[in-house]
Protein backbone atom coordinates (compact mmCIF):
# COMPACT_ATOMS: atom_id res chain seq x y z
CA UNK A 1 0.00 0.00 0.00
CA UNK A 2 1.15 3.71 -1.25
CA UNK A 3 2.89 5.67 1.87
CA UNK A 4 3.37 8.34 -0.34
CA UNK A 5 0.58 10.91 -1.87
CA UNK A 6 1.51 13.93 -4.26
CA UNK A 7 0.22 17.07 -3.41
CA UNK A 8 -0.90 19.30 -7.36
CA UNK A 9 -2.17 22.60 -7.48
CA UNK A 10 -3.09 23.54 -10.98
CA UNK A 11 -1.35 20.48 -12.59
CA UNK A 12 1.76 21.22 -10.74
CA UNK A 13 3.36 18.97 -8.25
CA UNK A 14 3.32 21.53 -4.69
CA UNK A 15 4.91 18.27 -2.70
CA UNK A 16 4.47 15.14 -1.29
CA UNK A 17 2.46 13.31 2.09
CA UNK A 18 4.41 10.57 3.26
CA UNK A 19 4.59 8.36 6.12
CA UNK A 20 7.50 8.76 8.22
CA UNK A 21 9.45 5.37 10.29
CA UNK A 22 6.44 5.72 12.61
CA UNK A 23 3.73 5.77 10.23
CA UNK A 24 3.02 9.31 10.71
CA UNK A 25 2.36 12.09 8.17
CA UNK A 26 4.82 14.44 6.43
CA UNK A 27 4.81 16.92 4.34
CA UNK A 28 7.45 18.31 2.40
CA UNK A 29 7.05 20.94 -0.74
CA UNK A 30 9.01 19.70 -3.95
CA UNK A 31 12.27 21.17 -4.98
CA UNK A 32 10.63 21.70 -8.40
CA UNK A 33 8.09 24.10 -6.72
CA UNK A 34 10.61 25.91 -5.03
CA UNK A 35 12.44 26.35 -7.41
CA UNK A 36 9.98 28.79 -8.98
CA UNK A 37 10.13 32.21 -9.25
CA UNK A 38 6.77 32.92 -7.48
CA UNK A 39 6.65 29.64 -5.70
CA UNK A 40 3.32 29.86 -2.91
CA UNK A 41 3.03 28.03 0.34
CA UNK A 42 -0.10 26.14 0.24
CA UNK A 43 -0.90 27.38 3.81
CA UNK A 44 -0.36 30.02 5.97
CA UNK A 45 1.09 27.52 8.62
CA UNK A 46 2.89 25.42 6.23
CA UNK A 47 5.67 28.49 4.75
CA UNK A 48 8.18 27.87 2.24
CA UNK A 49 10.74 25.26 3.15
CA UNK A 50 13.34 22.86 1.78
CA UNK A 51 12.94 20.88 5.41
CA UNK A 52 10.17 18.65 5.58
CA UNK A 53 6.97 19.38 8.36
CA UNK A 54 6.32 16.98 11.13
CA UNK A 55 2.59 15.50 12.12
CA UNK A 56 2.05 18.32 13.92
CA UNK A 57 2.62 21.21 11.87
CA UNK A 58 1.36 18.86 8.83
CA UNK A 59 -2.30 17.60 9.84
CA UNK A 60 -3.98 21.30 10.89
CA UNK A 61 -4.11 21.97 6.86
CA UNK A 62 -4.61 18.53 5.49
CA UNK A 63 -6.91 16.80 8.29
CA UNK A 64 -9.27 20.14 8.00
CA UNK A 65 -9.53 19.19 4.01
CA UNK A 66 -11.78 16.04 5.85
CA UNK A 67 -15.01 15.43 6.71
CA UNK A 68 -15.58 16.17 10.78
CA UNK A 69 -17.37 14.42 13.59
CA UNK A 70 -20.31 11.71 12.37
CA UNK A 71 -19.16 12.62 9.39
CA UNK A 72 -16.12 11.41 9.02
CA UNK A 73 -17.37 8.48 11.28
CA UNK A 74 -19.54 7.69 8.52
CA UNK A 75 -16.89 7.85 5.46
CA UNK A 76 -14.51 5.90 7.56
CA UNK A 77 -17.21 3.10 8.23
CA UNK A 78 -18.08 3.19 4.10
CA UNK A 79 -13.64 2.95 3.67
CA UNK A 80 -13.41 0.30 6.11
CA UNK A 81 -10.71 2.70 7.55
CA UNK A 82 -10.09 4.21 10.97
CA UNK A 83 -11.30 7.32 11.25
CA UNK A 84 -8.44 8.62 12.97
CA UNK A 85 -6.03 8.03 9.83
CA UNK A 86 -6.14 10.22 8.17
CA UNK A 87 -3.39 9.76 5.56
CA UNK A 88 -5.77 6.66 4.00
CA UNK A 89 -8.69 9.36 3.95
CA UNK A 90 -6.92 11.71 2.11
CA UNK A 91 -5.93 9.07 -0.11
CA UNK A 92 -9.10 7.77 -0.54
CA UNK A 93 -11.30 11.12 -0.62
CA UNK A 94 -8.84 13.82 -1.96
CA UNK A 95 -9.03 14.54 -5.33
CA UNK A 96 -11.47 17.55 -4.92
CA UNK A 97 -11.33 19.81 -1.68
CA UNK A 98 -11.57 22.74 -0.85
CA UNK A 99 -9.58 25.44 -2.07
CA UNK A 100 -6.96 24.69 -5.22
CA UNK A 101 -4.80 21.52 -4.14
CA UNK A 102 -5.47 17.99 -5.11
CA UNK A 103 -4.27 14.93 -3.57
CA UNK A 104 -3.36 11.75 -5.94
CA UNK A 105 -1.52 8.48 -4.85
CA UNK A 106 1.96 8.79 -6.38
CA UNK A 107 1.36 6.51 -9.08
CA UNK A 108 -1.58 8.82 -10.26
CA UNK A 109 -1.57 12.08 -12.14
CA UNK A 110 -5.09 14.37 -11.51
CA UNK A 111 -7.19 13.35 -14.53
CA UNK A 112 -8.37 15.82 -17.08
CA UNK A 113 -11.96 15.76 -16.03
CA UNK A 114 -12.39 19.22 -16.83
CA UNK A 115 -12.31 18.77 -20.19
CA UNK A 116 -14.61 14.99 -20.12
CA UNK A 117 -17.88 15.20 -21.29
CA UNK A 118 -19.96 16.42 -18.17
CA UNK A 119 -22.52 13.75 -16.79
CA UNK A 120 -25.80 14.08 -17.38
CA UNK A 121 -28.00 16.06 -14.80
CA UNK A 122 -29.73 13.59 -12.37
CA UNK A 123 -32.66 13.11 -12.56
CA UNK A 124 -35.33 14.22 -9.43
CA UNK A 125 -35.87 10.59 -7.99
CA UNK A 126 -32.10 9.75 -8.44
CA UNK A 127 -31.18 13.17 -6.84
CA UNK A 128 -33.47 12.63 -3.93
CA UNK A 129 -32.07 8.48 -3.21
CA UNK A 130 -28.96 10.39 -3.43
CA UNK A 131 -29.64 12.71 -0.72
CA UNK A 132 -30.78 9.97 1.58
CA UNK A 133 -28.33 7.56 1.01
CA UNK A 134 -25.61 10.96 2.41
CA UNK A 135 -25.68 10.56 6.03
CA UNK A 136 -24.30 6.96 5.52
CA UNK A 137 -21.96 7.31 2.59
CA UNK A 138 -20.89 10.85 2.93
CA UNK A 139 -19.39 11.94 -0.10
CA UNK A 140 -20.42 9.05 -1.84
CA UNK A 141 -17.58 7.42 0.24
CA UNK A 142 -16.74 3.56 -1.79
CA UNK A 143 -18.87 4.20 -4.61
CA UNK A 144 -18.51 2.90 -8.21
CA UNK A 145 -18.16 5.96 -9.78
CA UNK A 146 -14.59 6.68 -9.19
CA UNK A 147 -15.08 10.05 -7.21
CA UNK A 148 -12.75 11.42 -4.57
CA UNK A 149 -14.41 14.42 -3.23
CA UNK A 150 -14.01 16.18 0.89
CA UNK A 151 -15.41 18.74 2.24
CA UNK A 152 -14.66 19.95 5.80
CA UNK A 153 -17.63 20.23 8.29
CA UNK A 154 -20.09 18.20 10.40
CA UNK A 155 -23.07 18.37 8.38
CA UNK A 156 -23.95 16.20 5.58
CA UNK A 157 -22.92 18.20 1.93
CA UNK A 158 -21.57 17.15 -1.39
CA UNK A 159 -19.72 19.25 -4.07
CA UNK A 160 -21.75 18.51 -7.39
CA UNK A 161 -21.85 20.55 -10.46
CA UNK A 162 -24.87 22.16 -12.63
CA UNK A 163 -25.51 21.23 -15.97
CA UNK A 164 -28.68 23.27 -17.69
CA UNK A 165 -29.46 24.94 -14.13
CA UNK A 166 -29.51 20.94 -12.62
CA UNK A 167 -27.76 18.91 -10.72
CA UNK A 168 -24.78 16.45 -12.01
CA UNK A 169 -22.59 14.91 -10.15
CA UNK A 170 -18.82 15.24 -11.31
CA UNK A 171 -16.65 13.16 -13.63
CA UNK A 172 -13.56 11.85 -11.66
CA UNK A 173 -11.09 15.00 -11.04
CA UNK A 174 -13.54 17.82 -12.91
CA UNK A 175 -13.98 20.89 -10.31
CA UNK A 176 -17.19 21.10 -8.85
CA UNK A 177 -19.03 24.30 -8.74
CA UNK A 178 -21.84 24.17 -6.15
CA UNK A 179 -21.91 22.59 -2.32
CA UNK A 180 -25.29 20.70 -1.92
CA UNK A 181 -26.36 20.99 1.53
CA UNK A 182 -29.66 18.98 2.42
CA UNK A 183 -31.84 19.92 5.74
CA UNK A 184 -30.40 18.90 8.95
CA UNK A 185 -32.42 15.57 9.75
CA UNK A 186 -32.91 15.95 13.77
CA UNK A 187 -34.12 19.87 12.92
CA UNK A 188 -37.03 20.61 10.69
CA UNK A 189 -36.39 24.32 8.47
CA UNK A 190 -32.54 24.00 8.32
CA UNK A 191 -32.98 24.59 4.43
CA UNK A 192 -34.97 27.98 5.36
CA UNK A 193 -32.96 28.90 7.81
CA UNK A 194 -29.96 28.51 6.26
CA UNK A 195 -31.78 29.78 2.78
CA UNK A 196 -33.23 33.09 4.91
CA UNK A 197 -29.66 33.83 6.70
CA UNK A 198 -27.81 33.80 3.72
CA UNK A 199 -30.13 36.14 1.45
CA UNK A 200 -30.13 38.27 4.16
CA UNK A 201 -26.44 38.73 4.14
CA UNK A 202 -26.83 39.57 0.74
CA UNK A 203 -29.66 41.79 0.85
CA UNK A 204 -27.28 44.01 3.17
CA UNK A 205 -24.54 43.92 1.85
CA UNK A 206 -22.05 41.62 3.07
CA UNK A 207 -19.71 39.38 0.76
CA UNK A 208 -21.55 36.06 0.54
CA UNK A 209 -21.49 32.78 -1.51
CA UNK A 210 -24.63 33.00 -3.33
CA UNK A 211 -27.15 30.65 -2.15
CA UNK A 212 -30.47 28.70 -3.99
CA UNK A 213 -33.14 26.96 -2.04
CA UNK A 214 -34.35 24.04 -3.56
CA UNK A 215 -36.57 21.23 -2.72
CA UNK A 216 -37.65 18.15 -4.72
CA UNK A 217 -39.33 15.02 -4.21
CA UNK A 218 -40.37 16.79 -0.83
CA UNK A 219 -36.76 17.04 0.15
CA UNK A 220 -35.15 20.21 0.66
CA UNK A 221 -31.72 21.66 0.28
CA UNK A 222 -29.62 25.12 -0.50
CA UNK A 223 -27.11 24.99 -3.28
CA UNK A 224 -24.50 27.04 -2.51
CA UNK A 225 -22.45 28.42 -5.22
CA UNK A 226 -18.27 27.75 -4.58
CA UNK A 227 -16.31 30.93 -4.22
CA UNK A 228 -13.12 29.10 -4.48
CA UNK A 229 -14.29 28.09 -8.27
CA UNK A 230 -14.25 30.28 -10.85
CA UNK A 231 -15.33 30.35 -14.59
CA UNK A 232 -12.43 30.78 -17.11
CA UNK A 233 -12.87 32.62 -20.41
CA UNK A 234 -12.67 29.71 -22.25
CA UNK A 235 -15.56 28.23 -20.64
CA UNK A 236 -13.59 25.73 -18.31
CA UNK A 237 -14.03 25.46 -14.29
CA UNK A 238 -10.54 26.83 -12.62
CA UNK A 239 -9.84 26.22 -8.81
CA UNK A 240 -9.16 29.24 -6.53
CA UNK A 241 -7.00 27.94 -2.97
CA UNK A 242 -8.30 28.70 0.04
CA UNK A 243 -7.95 27.71 3.50
CA UNK A 244 -10.31 28.26 6.77
CA UNK A 245 -9.11 30.18 9.76
CA UNK A 246 -8.41 26.35 11.60
CA UNK A 247 -5.82 25.71 9.09
CA UNK A 248 -4.20 29.04 8.58
CA UNK A 249 -3.38 29.23 12.54
CA UNK A 250 -2.23 25.85 12.35
CA UNK A 251 -5.17 24.02 14.77
CA UNK A 252 -6.85 20.60 13.41
CA UNK A 253 -10.91 20.87 13.34
CA UNK A 254 -10.83 19.62 16.63
CA UNK A 255 -9.81 23.00 18.37
CA UNK A 256 -12.35 25.27 15.64
CA UNK A 257 -14.41 26.06 18.81
CA UNK A 258 -12.69 28.99 21.82
CA UNK A 259 -13.77 26.33 24.19
CA UNK A 260 -11.64 23.92 23.22
CA UNK A 261 -8.67 25.95 22.85
CA UNK A 262 -9.39 27.44 19.61
CA UNK A 263 -9.06 30.36 18.09
CA UNK A 264 -11.39 33.58 19.65
CA UNK A 265 -12.12 36.92 17.75
CA UNK A 266 -8.23 38.55 18.79
CA UNK A 267 -6.87 35.85 16.73
CA UNK A 268 -8.98 35.88 14.26
CA UNK A 269 -8.44 39.90 13.34
CA UNK A 270 -4.66 39.37 13.88
CA UNK A 271 -5.15 36.90 11.02
CA UNK A 272 -6.43 38.76 8.64
CA UNK A 273 -4.35 41.78 9.46
CA UNK A 274 -1.19 39.87 8.99
CA UNK A 275 -1.48 37.70 6.18
CA UNK A 276 -4.05 39.39 3.72
CA UNK A 277 -3.52 42.08 1.25
CA UNK A 278 -5.37 44.94 2.15
CA UNK A 279 -6.15 44.54 5.98
CA UNK A 280 -7.78 47.39 6.57
CA UNK A 281 -11.15 46.76 4.04
CA UNK A 282 -10.89 42.86 5.61
CA UNK A 283 -10.95 43.66 8.78
CA UNK A 284 -14.00 45.72 8.38
CA UNK A 285 -15.52 42.56 6.51
CA UNK A 286 -14.50 40.26 9.43
CA UNK A 287 -16.53 42.58 11.85
CA UNK A 288 -19.85 43.27 9.86
CA UNK A 289 -19.52 38.97 10.06
CA UNK A 290 -18.97 38.86 13.80
CA UNK A 291 -21.68 41.50 14.16
CA UNK A 292 -24.11 39.87 11.83
CA UNK A 293 -23.98 36.50 13.52
CA UNK A 294 -24.17 37.89 17.01
CA UNK A 295 -27.27 39.28 15.68
CA UNK A 296 -29.03 36.68 13.95
CA UNK A 297 -27.84 33.93 16.72
CA UNK A 298 -25.54 31.99 15.33
CA UNK A 299 -23.86 30.59 17.80
CA UNK A 300 -21.82 27.95 15.93
CA UNK A 301 -19.60 30.85 13.86
CA UNK A 302 -16.26 28.89 14.99
CA UNK A 303 -12.73 29.52 13.17
CA UNK A 304 -13.68 26.75 10.35
CA UNK A 305 -16.44 28.94 9.56
CA UNK A 306 -13.86 31.90 8.26
CA UNK A 307 -11.18 31.81 5.26
CA UNK A 308 -8.85 33.58 3.42
CA UNK A 309 -8.90 33.34 -0.15
CA UNK A 310 -6.15 33.54 -2.44
CA UNK A 311 -6.82 35.53 -5.36
CA UNK A 312 -4.33 36.33 -8.09
CA UNK A 313 -2.34 39.35 -6.53
CA UNK A 314 -4.01 39.34 -3.94
CA UNK A 315 -5.29 37.69 -0.66
CA UNK A 316 -8.97 38.41 1.21
CA UNK A 317 -11.24 37.34 3.90
CA UNK A 318 -13.52 34.76 1.94
CA UNK A 319 -17.23 35.23 1.57
CA UNK A 320 -19.39 34.07 4.37
CA UNK A 321 -21.12 30.66 4.45
CA UNK A 322 -22.68 28.43 6.91
CA UNK A 323 -25.17 31.34 7.86
CA UNK A 324 -27.52 29.98 10.34
CA UNK A 325 -30.06 30.69 13.07
CA UNK A 326 -28.63 28.07 15.68
CA UNK A 327 -30.76 29.57 18.54
CA UNK A 328 -33.76 28.97 17.13
CA UNK A 329 -33.08 25.08 17.98
CA UNK A 330 -33.05 24.54 21.87
CA UNK A 331 -30.86 21.40 21.30
CA UNK A 332 -28.53 23.69 20.46
CA UNK A 333 -25.76 25.23 22.16
CA UNK A 334 -27.04 28.67 22.28
CA UNK A 335 -23.63 29.72 23.56
CA UNK A 336 -21.35 31.84 20.97
CA UNK A 337 -18.46 30.00 19.94
CA UNK A 338 -16.28 32.92 19.79
CA UNK A 339 -17.51 35.37 22.76
CA UNK A 340 -17.94 38.96 22.34
CA UNK A 341 -16.24 40.63 25.22
CA UNK A 342 -16.49 37.80 27.17
CA UNK A 343 -20.30 37.59 26.74
CA UNK A 344 -21.68 34.51 25.44
CA UNK A 345 -25.25 35.16 24.55
CA UNK A 346 -26.70 38.43 22.69
CA UNK A 347 -28.79 38.84 26.11
CA UNK A 348 -25.46 39.47 28.13
CA UNK A 349 -24.08 41.89 25.89
CA UNK A 350 -24.75 45.17 27.09
CA UNK A 351 -24.15 48.66 25.01
CA UNK A 352 -20.42 48.89 26.89
CA UNK A 353 -19.22 45.69 25.92
CA UNK A 354 -19.22 46.37 22.36
CA UNK A 355 -16.49 49.03 22.93
CA UNK A 356 -14.41 46.70 25.09
CA UNK A 357 -15.02 44.41 22.34
CA UNK A 358 -13.36 47.10 19.82
CA UNK A 359 -10.63 47.33 22.37
CA UNK A 360 -10.04 43.73 22.32
CA UNK A 361 -9.52 43.17 18.31
CA UNK A 362 -8.02 46.43 17.88
CA UNK A 363 -10.26 48.81 17.00
CA UNK A 364 -12.55 52.26 17.65
CA UNK A 365 -15.21 51.82 19.84
CA UNK A 366 -17.31 54.58 18.22
CA UNK A 367 -16.57 53.25 15.27
CA UNK A 368 -18.18 49.35 16.52
CA UNK A 369 -20.58 50.83 17.74
CA UNK A 370 -21.86 52.43 15.20
CA UNK A 371 -21.44 49.75 12.97
CA UNK A 372 -23.10 47.52 14.89
CA UNK A 373 -26.42 50.05 14.75
CA UNK A 374 -26.21 50.35 11.24
CA UNK A 375 -26.27 45.86 10.69
CA UNK A 376 -29.23 45.92 13.34
CA UNK A 377 -31.12 48.18 11.29
CA UNK A 378 -30.07 46.83 7.93
CA UNK A 379 -31.14 43.45 9.34
CA UNK A 380 -34.84 44.46 10.40
CA UNK A 381 -35.14 46.45 7.39
CA UNK A 382 -34.52 43.48 5.34
CA UNK A 383 -35.74 40.59 6.30
CA UNK A 384 -39.42 41.01 4.57
CA UNK A 385 -37.35 41.12 1.34
CA UNK A 386 -35.10 38.46 1.70
CA UNK A 387 -37.53 35.85 2.73
CA UNK A 388 -39.86 37.36 -0.26
CA UNK A 389 -36.47 36.71 -2.52
CA UNK A 390 -36.92 32.89 -1.74
CA UNK A 391 -40.30 31.74 -2.68
CA UNK A 392 -41.46 29.63 -0.58
CA UNK A 393 -44.32 27.02 -0.85
CA UNK A 394 -46.94 28.44 2.05
CA UNK A 395 -45.81 25.72 4.43
CA UNK A 396 -42.07 26.24 4.02
CA UNK A 397 -43.13 30.08 4.01
CA UNK A 398 -44.35 30.09 7.65
CA UNK A 399 -41.62 28.29 9.36
CA UNK A 400 -38.78 30.71 7.92
CA UNK A 401 -41.06 33.85 8.84
CA UNK A 402 -40.64 32.22 12.33
CA UNK A 403 -37.15 32.79 11.87
CA UNK A 404 -37.39 36.38 10.21
CA UNK A 405 -39.67 36.74 13.33
CA UNK A 406 -37.13 35.90 16.27
CA UNK A 407 -34.32 36.99 13.98
CA UNK A 408 -35.97 40.91 13.59
CA UNK A 409 -36.60 40.83 17.94
CA UNK A 410 -32.74 39.46 18.63
CA UNK A 411 -32.47 43.43 15.89
CA UNK A 412 -35.14 45.20 17.83
CA UNK A 413 -33.15 44.57 21.07
CA UNK A 414 -29.77 45.47 20.04
CA UNK A 415 -31.29 48.56 18.76
CA UNK A 416 -33.41 49.22 21.96
CA UNK A 417 -30.58 48.66 24.12
CA UNK A 418 -28.06 50.90 22.34
CA UNK A 419 -26.44 53.45 24.32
Amino acid sequence: MSQHLTVWWDGVRVGAIELNQYGEPEFSYAESWLAQADPRPVSTSLPLSSEPFDRRATLPFFEGLLPEASQRTAVAQALGISERNEFRLLQALGGEVAGALEIWPDDMSPPSGVKAAPNPPLSDEALADLIKRLPTRPMLAGGDAGLRLSLAGAQAKLPVVLVDGKVALPTAGQPTTHILKPEITRFDGTAENEALCMMLAHKIGLDVALVQYRTIKETRFVLIERYDRVRAKDGTIERLHQEDFCQALGLTSAKKYAADGGPVFRDCFDLVRRATTRPATETLKLLDAAIFNTIIGNADAHAKNFSLLFKPGSTELAPLYDLLSTVAYPDLSQRYAMKVAKRRTLEEIHPADWSKFAEDIGMRPPFVRRRVEEIAVAIFENLESALNTLDLAQDRHEIAAGYLKAIQARAKYVLASRA
